[in-house]
């Protein structure tokens, strides 16, 4: 053998031995029940002077000393508002920014439970949330007021939190919630996913893991932190890794262009889904080479074309694709190397470090190559919903999270999604509900029945169909019902297209046969 050879093997033995022995470390800390789960603990200690955010709408950066010191006065600044902080809710109701980093990590450090709330919902359905978290405070940006009771939440906050005297961290069990995220339920109500320390810790060791993140690492998101994806995976995984996390208050294509062209910058990951990717490349300003410095652009949310994938190998970037949820954060993604993009494409990859993966049906695990309902268990999985005992119960199964995802096992051991369980259908990214959305069909007074599905659509993935059977088929006003949706639904949520049917297909249990409803309409039966 070679010296280059015996080196280059020498090599990879010792990072082998290093992986295992990291990873035990990390499974063995998990194991225990008190340990620090401080995002920014180490970083700050290590590289104070270290930039950890620049948020690009503001132009602000902080140092890593500068972010934990805004951070302990955020724990200063909710102590002083609420008194008794432990387990109390703060919810937040902005964009991307500094204000929302500091409240989440204020809140952690001071046993309050963060809430960030989707500022695309509109007003009723925000207020449900609010009902059902029942936050002792809400923290706004002025641009949403008008989607909250008036005097319902405080706004400049970081201005206040800037000279509030610090709360510096204090020990705190690692079983305790620390974050909500809200996820609409198939039976049409809002769930609080609880996220405990030890879940988002778990969490973030896995993206870490998998995303390749290293104190080296400057990672750009345009996806809102109201999501798993902007808030664990991408910002709690760069401040524990001690890189650089780097905001946007939106997704601007030119202002993404330009940071992702930016030597200065050095954006090594960003984070989209596949219809951003699209709009990207589709741009004038695009330029190819200004994007090889990228270690890898990650993709949620719905499945890359595989078109899109090929084009952008050619470009010289990998898009990594991934699965997870808020229930468990990051569980299987494709691993960061060309080849393995181009053989998996449509695949969401192999299982992160720390978590366990079943595929089961019939209550028994599948041979492989056979589909099944993916189950999960680890240290990242959610103990359960907010005030949902029931839909909780319903969620596990001997220990197991399920997901209502099904999946196959494919001989290279990478998993593929191949259907869901769920009506759930993903539009630009957000998931929608049928059934949320149908009650909200059902409201307006027009309708007698009705039945919303989602269908492929080349720009938003997938977008909603309602099928309505009219009260009054004269008089009825697919534009009405439009309108009547869009005040009380997120516009990603609300049908794009309206079909009257004479009847919504069931079982004799009634069950809305939406296979049947799918089935007619891309026969082009409906026009």
């Amino acid at each position: 053998m070679a010296i280059v050879d015996m080196l280059a093997s020498s090599s990879a033995i010792l990072y082998v031995l290093h992986t295992i022995v990291a990873t035990t470390i990390a499974e063995e800390r998990l194991a225990e029940d008190e340990f620090s789960t401080d995002a920014l603990a180490y970083a700050a200690a290590a590289r104070p002077a270290k930039t950890a955010v620049v948020a690009l709408a503001s132009g602000e950066r902080l140092a890593y000393a500068e972010l934990t010191a805004l951070a302990d006065r955020a724990a200063g600044w909710l102590a002083s508002r609420l008194g008794e902080t432990q387990g109390e809710r703060v919810a937040y109701l902005g964009r991307n920014g500094v204000e929302l980093l500091v409240l989440a990590l204020g809140a952690e450090r001071c046993g309050a439970i963060f809430v960030p709330l989707n500022w695309r919902l509109a007003g009723p359905e925000i207020a449900a949330l609010l009902e059902d978290c029942a936050p002792r405070l809400v923290v706004a940006q002025n641009e949403f007021l008008p989607l909250l009771a008036a005097g319902v939440a405080a706004t400049g906050a970081l201005d206040e939190i800037r000279t509030t005297a610090p709360l510096p961290a204090q020990p705190l069990p690692v079983h305790r919630p620390i974050i909500l995220l809200y996820t609409s339920g198939t039976t049409g109500r809002p769930k609080g996913v609880i996220v405990t320390a030890r879940n988002a810790f778990a969490a973030a060791l896995n993206f870490i893991a998998v995303g390749e993140v290293h104190a080296g690492s400057v990672t750009l998101s345009d996806l809102p932190m109201f999501h798993t994806i902007g808030l664990i995976a991408v910002a709690r995984s760069t401040l524990m890794a001690g890189g650089t996390l780097v905001l946007t208050d939106r997704f601007l294509v030119p202002r993404t262009l330009a940071a992702l062209s930016d030597a200065a910058l050095g954006v090594t990951h960003y984070f989209a889904v596949p219809m951003m990717a699209e709009a990207l490349a589709a741009d004038a300003a695009f330029d190819a080479a200004a994007l090889k410095r990228l270690h890898a652009i990650f993709l949620g949310g719905a499945p890359p074309a595989p078109a899109l994938i090929e084009r952008f190998l050619e470009f010289g970037v990998p898009l990594v694709n991934g699965y997870g949820m808020s229930e468990a954060g990051t569980a299987i993604h494709v691993p960061i190397d060309r080849e393995a993009v181009r053989r998996s494409a449509g695949a969401v990859g192999l299982p992160a470090p720390h978590i366990e993966i079943r595929l089961v049906a019939d209550g028994a695990d599948v041979r492989a190559g056979d589909v099944g309902e993916v189950w999960l268990r680890g240290p990242s999985v959610t103990p359960g919903y907010w005030n949902r005992p029931a839909e909780t119960a319903a969620a596990f199964a001997e220990g197991w999270y399920r997901t209502g995802d099904l999946a196959r096992r494919e001989m290279s051991g990478m998993y593929r999604i191949v259907d869901r369980l769920k009506d759930m259908y993903v539009s630009g990214g957000e998931n929608v509900y049928p059934a949320e959305v149908e009650a909200v069909v059902a409201a307006s007074g027009a309708v007698a029945d009705a039945a919303v599905l989602g269908i492929a659509d080349a720009r938003w993935g997938e977008i909603g169909v309602a099928f309505v059977v009219p009260e009054d088929a004269a008089s009825f006003d697919p534009d009405a019902l439009r309108a009547h949706c869009a005040a009380r639904l997120a516009k990603y949520k609300c049908p794009t297209r309206v079909v009257v049917v004479e009847a919504i297909p069931r079982s004799a249990a009634g069950k809305i046969l939406k296979p049947v409803l799918r089935e007619r309409l891309m026969n082009g039966e409906f026009g």
